[in-house]
C-alpha cells in the first residue's frame, strides 16, 4: 500500500522520512536509493506488537499546508503491509497426529491455545535462523 512520506535533507545530513499517517515514525538513509527499504524497516518497528487497525494512507492534499512539512518534498513510498498486520488468520495445516497430541499437551502446561503455542513456537524458530 503506498504512504505518502516527507523527506527532507539538511546539508551534511542524511536524507530523513516521516509519515504523516504514522505519527512518531521516522527513518533516515544516507543514500536516497536506500530509503524506501529502511523506511518500511521503521514502520515494522513503529507497529511491532501493536494490536490496532493500521490507518488507510490519507490523501496529499491533507497536508501539502502542514507547517512541519515544508522545506523538503513528498514521496509515495509503498509499504508491504502483510509484514506489519497482526490481524489473526485462519490456516488449514496437516500434521501426524501424535505431533498434534503433544503440541496440544505443551500447549495445555503453558495455559496456551494450540494456536498461540504454536505462533510462539515459529517465531522462536525464526530468530534463532536470523
Amino acid at each position: 500500500m503506498f504512504y505518502l512520506a516527507y523527506v527532507h535533507k539538511d546539508p551534511d545530513s542524511a536524507y530523513g522520512v516521516t509519515f504523516p499517517d504514522f505519527p512518531g515514525c521516522f527513518s533516515a538513509a544516507d543514500d536516497l536509493a536506500d530509503l524506501p527499504r529502511l523506511a518500511q524497516e521503521a514502520v515494522e518497528l513503529h507497529f511491532e506488537g501493536e494490536d490496532f487497525s493500521i490507518p488507510a494512507p490519507s490523501p496529499a492534499e491533507d497536508w501539502l499546508n502542514d507547517e512541519r512539512f515544508q522545506g523538503g518534498y513528498w514521496m509515495l513510498i509503498n509499504i508491504d503491509m502483510s509484514k506489519i498486520s497482526t490481524r489473526a488468520i485462519r490456516l488449514n495445516i496437516s500434521l501426524p497426529e501424535n505431533l498434534v497430541h503433544r503440541i496440544d499437551a505443551s500447549a495445555r502446561e503453558r495455559h496456551m491455545s494450540r494456536s498461540a503455542f504454536l505462533a510462539k513456537a515459529a517465531e522462536r524458530e525464526m530468530a534463532a535462523i536470523e
